[in-house]
């Protein structure tokens, strides 16, 4: 069964980007276009064999907890380690550290096909990555010796762990602490809650990438520091306890697979940890694993909707349902569900979020590796402040209109969708849950409108608008696509105004309550105007791959570029007229609600 197209993951990548840019760098190099065609092709291969499959059986025999034991399908722990085995986990490392310098727009390419495939399993895996690579970065050589091989194998599990009870996403106000042992060891004491991958029986040791306040130290941000605390401390060839206790996992409305601990840590003795680069810079290292978290997230919606898509068409194309309007003749044979224009709008719903998403996750990945590897210090510059604008985006769009997209999806199929005869009730229930990780859709809202917006005088913004004309002025002369380039630019007018108006009021008003009130709707308002300029770069360059298409399949895939670009703004693009009714409007009606009218 499909689960995501290839094809569309080509097209990005080789006809949409230029990567000869990254390929001229030694560090990648290697990665050349038959490379590149050679990573998909192995990513699908190991996602068929040791992901998919286990998919839906992750969910029924759901992650558990007994007798102190964390018990989750043996498939996790042989999915990892073949992971780790294909150097999938590893394969952003340098060469020394027998990793494979691949770009980060390669891997998320990569990273759609694993999350597509079973986003329970994939998770544990690249969650793994992300805390070894906070390691790789920031720890001692001790540290990396002891630990970062056995990450990258898929032996041991890593993860990052933030959350406590009293403080969700206020990191500022966690009560975790420290204190020094004077051996080069601290001891942690505190718990830790929703910890992903926190405890399970698929991997001997689990590594937690951890934030702890020094005791007594300064409040706020200052006195927090990053530790590895792993379970089982390496001793040699030995693993001893380190009194990292699991209270329980807690039950969850999907990724039931997926296990989210709550985790106790110095309760019953002393729990060591180990300083993850400078004291006190706890916070500005962890956002690193964030930010690469964040579009993570934004990859596993993404790649859940496209499975989401894929099922419903499936269905849609195999499903005798009614007889189109007019045609009164009871004898007359149904017709496929995929005959009838509102079952179309559906799946154009769903096609036009899920290529939007990866367009977007693709192009942030490919900004992400010019950020880190260009010797040019003013592309370096604008690629990082793209990566940083297009964050709160990456993250927030595949989730929110994802989780949208599949439920469209069910809908196609009706009330079988809400059965469990079909994928679609799983994905809807494992998809919900990618708004929320690394900060709500509120909390990117605040960061775009609050920050990123405003970063160094709105240069972001500024390379934004310039990227966006680079497709515009030939878009604008292509039959084809002219019409929508003239809906985008009207739009990006509007932005403008949008825009010009907010940040009078951030001038005008003493409460930054005000300017802030509506930072969930700008941040929807910008994004369909990000997709609208990434929808229209790939019709412009499907427009003109069609006249020379090789064969009815290859014009059918051009073709629907088209087309789905046109539903895009046709059905999804307006709503950002009622977005800029909204944020241009002189009412408050939130901040003037008080909490007690709320009943």
């Amino acid at each position: 069964m499909q689960y995501i197209s290839t094809r569309n993951l080509r097209f990005v990548l080789n006809e949409v980007l230029d990567l000869a840019q990254i390929r001229s760098f030694p560090a990648h190099a290697a990665f050349d276009h038959e490379a590149t065609e050679m990573t998909l092709d192995a990513a699908k291969q190991l996602a068929d064999q040791y992901l998919f499959p286990y998919y839906r059986e992750m969910d029924k025999n759901k992650a558990y907890y007994k007798d102190g034991e964390v018990h989750v399908l043996p498939a996790v722990g042989e999915g990892m380690r073949a992971m780790g085995a294909a150097g999938w986990l590893s394969a952003a490392w340098p060469y020394e550290l027998d990793g494979q310098q691949m770009p980060t727009v390669i891997l998320n390419a990569a990273g759609l096909i694993f999350q597509a495939a079973n986003g329970n399993l994939a998770a544990y895996s690249f969650l793994t990555t992300g805390a070894a690579n906070l390691i790789l970065n920031f720890g001692t050589d001790q540290l990396k010796s002891a630990y970062l091989a056995k990450m990258a194998a898929g032996e041991w599990q890593g993860t990052m762990a933030l959350t406590e009870p009293q403080a969700g996403s206020s990191l500022s106000d966690i009560t975790t602490t420290y204190e020094d042992l004077g051996d080069g060891s601290y001891a942690i004491k505190g718990q830790k809650i929703y910890i992903s991958g926190g405890d399970h029986n698929a991997t001997e040791n689990v590594v937690h990438l951890l934030l702890a306040r020094k005791k007594d130290g300064p409040k706020g941000m200052k006195g927090v520091s990053l530790f590895v605390v792993p379970k089982h401390l390496p001793q040699g060839d030995a693993l001893v306890d380190n009194h990292v206790t699991t209270a329980g996992i807690y039950g969850k409305m999907g990724q039931k697979g997926y296990v989210a601990a709550h985790l106790m840590f110095g309760e019953q003795g002393t729990t060591r940890g180990y300083l993850v680069g400078e004291e006190f810079r706890g916070l500005n290292n962890m956002f690193q694993m964030m930010n690469e978290a964040r579009i993570g997230t934004g990859v596993m919606a993404a790649a859940s909707a496209s499975a989401a898509y894929y099922a419903s068409l499936q269905y849609a194309r195999e499903r005798p349902q009614g007889r189109h309007p007019g045609n009164k003749d009871v004898n007359a044979p149904q017709v496929l569900i995929i005959e009838h224009a509102d079952v179309r709008r559906m799946l154009l719903f769903q096609k036009a979020v899920v290529e939007g998403s990866i367009g977007l996750l693709i192009q942030c990945s490919l900004y992400e590796d010019l950020s880190k590897i260009s010797e040019d210090a003013a592309e370096k510059e604008r690629a990082h402040l793209l990566t940083e604008l297009l964050t709160p985006i990456a993250k927030s769009f595949p989730s929110e209109y994802g989780t949208e997209a599949v439920s469209q999806g069910m809908q196609v199929l009706g009330g079988a969708g809400y059965t469990d005869d079909f994928p679609l009730e799983q994905i809807y229930r494992d998809i919900r849950v990618n708004a929320i990780y690394e900060g709500t859709t509120t909390i990117h809202g605040l960061d775009l409108l609050g920050r990123k917006v405003l970063m160094h005088q709105g240069k972001g913004l500024q390379f934004l608008t310039e990227e966006i004309q680079q497709t515009l002025t030939p878009a604008l002369a292509d039959p084809a696509t002219q019409a929508l380039a003239e809906t985008l630019a009207q739009g990006l007018a509007s932005v403008q105004q949008v825009l010009g108006h907010l940040l009078g009021l951030a001038q005008k008003e003493e409460d930054p309550r005000v300017y802030l009130a509506d930072a969930t709707v700008f941040l929807d308002y910008f994004s369909l105007h990000v997709i609208g300029w990434l929808w229209l770069r790939e019709a412009l360059v499907a427009s003109r791959a069609l006249p020379t298409a090789a064969g009815e399949e290859e014009s059918n895939f051009y073709r629907s570029k088209i087309q789905t670009a046109s539903f895009f703004f046709h059905y999804i693009f307006p709503r950002t007229a009622g977005h800029k009714r909204t944020l241009l409007g002189s009412g408050r009606v939130t901040l003037e609600t008080g909490p007690e009218l709320l009943v």
